[in-house]
């Protein structure tokens, strides 16, 4: 097995904050999905009411508040393919 390079937390708060590090671009997001790669592949945030509090790109860090109902783990070798933020901050 490959090992994989990178760091990424994921602390959850009471189901209504997020806060994730080792996070490398924004993908995609609405009130119900935030679509985002991580160091360690692909993540996606289901709930309601989602809102991105906090974005560090510098720091990889982002925060996301809301209620929170799932953490969905994609491919690890998922690869940004320079979303909105990356392209934003380009």
């Amino acid at each position: 097995m490959t090992e994989i390079q990178g760091r990424h937390n994921a602390i959850l708060e009471d189901r209504s904050k997020l806060m994730l590090t080792g996070v490398n671009d924004v993908e995609r997001f609405d009130e119900n999905t935030v679509v985002l790669y991580t160091q360690l592949g692909e993540l996606t945030v289901k709930g309601e009411k989602l809102h991105i509090s906090e974005l560090s790109v510098e720091n990889g860090e982002l925060n996301i508040d809301g209620e929170i109902s799932a953490l969905v783990y994609g491919q690890r070798d998922a690869v940004s393919r320079l979303g909105f933020f990356g392209k934003l901050l380009r």
